[in-house]
């Protein structure tokens, strides 16, 4: 195997062990090209002394040696290996890192839980937009929980808990009983844990909380599927414990939306999040895709970048999907005049305003697979591609634009009903992009701005003013216009054509 531009990484979790395998672009953004998940368990498999079971090193010295398959070929200033929590505790590590090295083929580096948040945040921050607001990153593991504050892509105060989703899982649900009094003593646990560092945490030096790796993205993934909320809050997880105890059982766990091997630590990462949200005074948090193996990944490059990373990755999108550029500018342009006149600009959020700029450049990308459908493919690639920059929310939005954008609308709307969605301001965005789309059928330039304009905006109701000799001249989208129109009324929405002479 060539790999010449090729970097990897291995993070050796005491829940997961994962591989990472990313190819260097020439324009230094790390571009995943396989990426490899097993379960281990290693927390689990620690006695009463602290000491690995055989069992349990025989568990992971096998997904090792799959893994070292993987990296034939690469040299040893291509990969760097990591081993947290577990590692860091285990009375007999030393043991088992010398066979563990003879497996793999690479040294392995037990990192300290600070060294291991520092490398979280730097993962967590490459995987959002570059911001120099304050920023909480959380990342419950399974054997430690990671909590830092930083600042564009620097660290600033890092702390590590030795809490995690299997321990307590382990310690407070043994028998995989789900009752309302095994989740309190889970939560007052965690509580007490986070309570020694929480003065450096609390909520008055820092803008937005991010949860990171696999206990927040399950939990996410769950408030999305059962309509609890479109990102974390303290009311949503109160939801899903109470979900989780209907149950009764981790083995009669029915749950939609998360991986068999989650269900059996489910509970007890709940418990943490329920503990951090209140003790930190946490009101909502988001998700970010990059964590533990990506920041490692970034500091073997050695490489930070003060430039949004999201404009490199469209730009990336659009060259790999052979995007027709100069169509997507026109739908762009023509959607930011309609929406910008549909909304305050001075009150409205910016970033919604990008990442709308940005589904109406990508809106095509789905042709790649079929014209048929496409806005349905383009949306499936948007919400699952590996999109260096874009936060799973975000990832989201786009999708849903992308989905919305064309087509029944009755469909559409009733998608977004189904995650909550719904809100006058998403609305107003799907109205600006449907009718660009249609203004752009022809896929020719014209001066949008002398031929239509909005005027009289109301929460429900707004006049599309446009040049009567060119709606003359262009029958056809009056017609789509018109069917538009209807479909929209239906819907409480109530767009009138006006033709103007100029």
């Amino acid at each position: 195997m060539n790999t010449d531009g090729l970097l990897a990484t291995v993070d050796l979790g005491s829940n997961s062990f994962r591989l990472l395998i990313a190819r260097v672009g020439d324009d230094q953004i790390l571009k995943p090209l396989d990426q490899i998940k097993e379960t281990v368990r290693l927390a689990a498999g620690l006695d009463k002394h602290n000491s690995l079971t055989e069992e349990a090193q025989a568990r992971a010295l096998d997904a090792l040696a799959r893994f070292s398959e993987r990296l034939v070929g690469f040299s040893r200033n291509q990969v760097r290996v990591v081993a947290t929590s577990s590692l860091r505790v285990a009375k007999n590590a030393d043991e088992f890192i010398a066979k563990a090295k003879k497996v793999l083929g690479f040294n392995i580096e037990v990192i300290s839980g600070n060294e291991e948040a520092r490398l979280i945040y730097i993962g967590a921050m490459h995987s959002l937009s570059y911001s120099t607001d304050k920023r909480l990153v959380i990342d419950i593991g399974g054997g430690s929980t990671e909590f830092i504050i930083g600042s564009g892509y620097k660290p600033q105060i890092m702390e590590s808990v030795t809490i995690g989703c299997v321990s307590m899982s382990m310690r407070y649900f043994p028998d995989g009983e789900l009752t309302e009094n095994n989740f309190n003593n889970a939560i007052l646990a965690a509580s007490g844990r986070i309570q020694a560092m929480e003065h450096l945490f609390v909520k008055h030096d820092w803008i937005i909380a991010i949860g990171t790796s696999g206990t927040a993205e399950a939990l996410y993934d769950l408030c999305i599927e059962y309509g609890f909320s479109d990102q974390i809050t303290y009311e949503a997880l109160c939801k899903l414990k109470d979900l989780l105890i209907q149950q009764h059982y981790v083995k009669k766990l029915d749950l939609i939306g998360i991986k068999d091997d989650r269900r059996p630590v489910i509970a007890g990462g709940l418990s943490i999040m329920l503990a951090i949200f209140k003790e930190l005074n946490i009101e909502d948090m988001t998700i970010a895709d990059g964590s533990l193996r990506e920041g490692v990944m970034y500091d073997l490059l050695g490489r930070t970048s003060d430039d949004d990373l999201r404009l490199k990755t469209v730009e990336f999108l659009k060259k790999r999907y052979l995007i027709d550029i100069e169509q997507g500018k026109r739908v762009s342009a023509v959607t930011l005049q309609i929406y910008q006149n549909l909304v305050d600009i001075k009150t409205t959020d910016l970033n919604r305003i990008k990442l709308l700029q940005w589904a109406t450049e990508l809106y095509e990308i789905g042709l790649s697979i079929s014209h048929n459908d496409y806005h349905k493919h383009g949306a499936y690639i948007l919400a699952n591609a590996d999109i260096a920059g874009f936060s799973k929310p975000e990832q989201t939005i786009l999708a849903d634009l992308v989905r919305a954008h064309r087509g029944n609308l009755t469909k559409a709307l009733s998608h977004l009903e189904n995650k909550g969605k719904v809100k006058l301001r998403l609305i107003f965005m799907v109205v600006a992009f449907r009718l660009s789309v249609i203004f752009n059928r022809n896929r020719k330039n014209f001066d949008s701005a002398t031929i239509m304009k909005v005027v009289h905006v109301s929460d429900s109701e707004f006049e599309l003013v446009v040049d009567s000799a060119w709606l003359q001249q262009n029958p056809l989208t009056v017609y789509s216009l018109n069917e538009e129109i209807l479909q929209w009324k239906k819907f409480g929405v109530n767009i009138k054509l006006v033709p103007q002479v100029s």
